[in-house]
């Protein structure tokens, strides 16, 4: 009666299988090996022999196809593979769909949610962020996966009941729940955290008179992330949430400030100074030093935090007091706001290497800079390249910045606990040069003879290293690599014109470009431009013409000598004759 009762459910299930277009390992007699262990010697060896092949049969599967694992059943979904008829997620109809299908159709319910706000209040005060902001999505996103393997894995009564509700037609609904991700969620809350709370003010210092005076500051609020992102979570996860403007209460706690005048005290002594001459600069370059410097001043880090100069300084904007001026940017110098700053970080660097703090990251340039010798320097650009340095003291420590029109300035202030007798000096080592060379490339889009500068100003390429050398008493102690960098040659570079229509223009053009030679180029483009190919045709033809002119009357002028003298014979011819006549005549008389 049992086996009888198996072999109804293991035929349902196989006509499952037909239903739901899917292919089930040999895992579905392996059951039937535990189902029926109190059966024959003979039906064991034959469930052994099925298995084992049907291994076989598995690995190969494997290779072709996604293996889902759920109750000791294995089920592989097939690329092809479609969801079961009658089957829902989130009330959405997925019959027949493959997971492909699936995955756009719940990207394609998701939408609805793209301008659902959420109201964000604490302390009486509020803010209104866009759901999707907060990175609001699919919490169960294996639910593509369940309704793909519905009826196909788990025991066999399961999958048997499985296929009686699709055979039924009574549906199958997997529901969704949505839920924000944390940290999308932690990183607007935290932009946004001076709307909603009273920050604390931390105790601080200011230098007066070279002399450091306390600012005592004020104790504030902070949100309590945790507890805060659980109630966004169940307020969107809710049952009845359909994308609804809905408010939610931020937990905060209060926060009293950091530094007391006590830990503060003990900041002194300068760890480490150094200064850069901006003199030559422009009048925007100049504002964005100072304005730089003045965002660095003041700065305390306790032992062990760190400072992003990249987020201190940005964003690089008119409205946070930056001018346009000269920067690099893929090897060139183009005009942008808070061209210049990079003088800021790379002084504030060399302060930093002598007061021997952590440094954490830091980029060279692109090129050299003139403010600093090689490997000195610290670039900043967008969020490719940062500087930042941790402080690695026992004590607190406080950056001073200043600016007088000409210098920058900056010096690291805190407790001095190294030797007196001990002194560090950095050196810059130039390990290879590569001057920069003047290239000439053809421009079919350019008139033929034309010559025009592509690159800015040219400059010199290096790798240099950094040595960070410490005495003691005079004598040196260490010298190790501080940092290794390398710079890019920047080429002068011509565009040289070759549009024209005559092809011997074009050849002479480009037979002088490949020479790389100035002045058989700068000959050749004289020669061959279109304006001095048609003045030289000009000149050939007016020539043709003052020759053909001269031909013409110096034939002139040959037809009338012969004319003149024929007449000149006849006349003389003539008179001879008469003469004759007359002579004779007088003879007759």
């Amino acid at each position: 009666m049992r086996k009888q009762r198996y072999n109804q459910i293991l035929a349902a299930i196989l006509s499952a299988a037909m239903i739901f277009g899917g292919a089930f390992s040999g895992n579905v007699l392996s059951v039937r090996a535990t189902d029926t262990s109190d059966e024959s010697t003979e039906d064991s060896e034959d469930t052994d022999s099925s298995e084992e092949t049907d291994a076989e049969s598995s690995e190969e599967d494997t290779e072709e196809s996604t293996t889902v694992e759920n109750d000791g059943g294995f089920f592989a979904a097939g690329e092809d593979a479609t969801i079961g008829q009658g089957i829902s997620i989130g009330g959405v109809d997925v019959s027949g769909m493959t997971n492909t299908e699936a995955f756009l159709a719940l990207a394609d319910y998701m939408s609805a949610y793209e301008d659902s706000e959420i109201v964000l209040t604490a302390e009486d005060k509020s803010t209104t962020v866009n759901a999707t902001d907060l990175g609001l999505g699919i919490k169960n996103s294996n639910v593509i996966r369940q309704a793909l393997n519905y009826g196909r894995i788990g025991n066999l009564l399961e999958r048997y009941e499985a296929s009686q509700v699709v055979e039924e037609g009574s549906g199958k609904d997997f529901g969704i729940t949505l839920s924000v991700d944390y940290a999308t969620a932690e990183e607007v809350i935290t932009s946004r955290e001076d709307e909603l709370v009273t920050l604390p003010v931390n105790n601080s210092l200011k230098r007066e008179n070279g002399k450091f005076v306390f600012v005592e500051g004020s104790s504030g609020y902070e949100v309590v992330m945790g507890e805060s992102i659980a109630a966004i979570d169940a307020a969107v996860g809710a049952s009845d949430y359909d994308g609804s403007t809905v408010t939610v209460e931020l937990t905060t706690q209060e926060v009293e400030p950091e530094g007391s005048e006590e830990e503060l005290s003990v900041i002194q002594d300068a760890l480490g100074s150094f200064s850069t001459d901006y003199s030559t600069s422009s009048t925007n370059r100049k504002t964005n030093v100072a304005n730089g410097a003045s965002k660095l001043n003041g700065v305390i880090l306790y032992p062990g935090e760190s400072i992003s100069v990249a987020e201190t300084l940005n964003p690089m904007t008119a409205e946070n007091g930056y001018a346009l001026a000269g920067s690099y940017e893929n090897g060139t110098t183009v005009e942008t706001y808070g061209g210049g700053i990079c003088q800021v970080s790379s002084t504030l660097y060399n302060a930093v290497m002598r007061a021997e703090l952590e440094v954490i990251t830091r980029s060279a340039h692109s090129m050299v800079v003139a403010y600093v010798q090689p490997s000195q320097d610290a670039a900043i650009a967008g969020t490719a390249k940062d500087f930042q340095f941790r402080n690695n003291q026992d004590y607190p420590i406080y950056i001073e910045g200043t600016t007088n029109g000409s210098t920058i300035t900056f010096t690291i202030y805190g407790k001095e606990t190294r030797p007196s007798n001990r002194v560090v000096t950095f050196e810059t080592e130039i390990l290879s040069q590569t001057d920069p060379t003047t290239v000439y490339e053809a421009d079919s889009t350019l008139p033929i003879g034309t010559i025009t500068k592509t690159s800015g100003s040219a400059h010199t390429g290096y790798t240099a290293r950094l040595w960070k050398i410490v005495t003691v008493d005079g004598v040196e102690e260490s010298r190790t690599v501080y940092n290794n960098s390398t710079y890019k040659v920047v080429n002068n570079e011509y565009a040289v014109g070759t549009a024209s229509a005559n092809a011997e223009a074009v050849a002479a053009i480009t037979n002088a470009i490949a020479t790389q030679d100035e002045a058989t180029i700068t000959a050749a483009a004289a020669q061959w431009n279109d304006a001095a190919v048609q003045a030289a045709a000009d000149a050939a033809a007016a020539q043709a013409a003052a020759d053909a002119a001269a031909a013409a009357a110096a034939e002139s002028s040959t037809t009338t000598e012969s004319s003149t003298t024929t007449e000149s014979s006849t006349t003389t011819e003539s008179s001879s004759s008469t003469s004759s006549s007359s002579a004779t005549g007088s003879t007759t008389q």
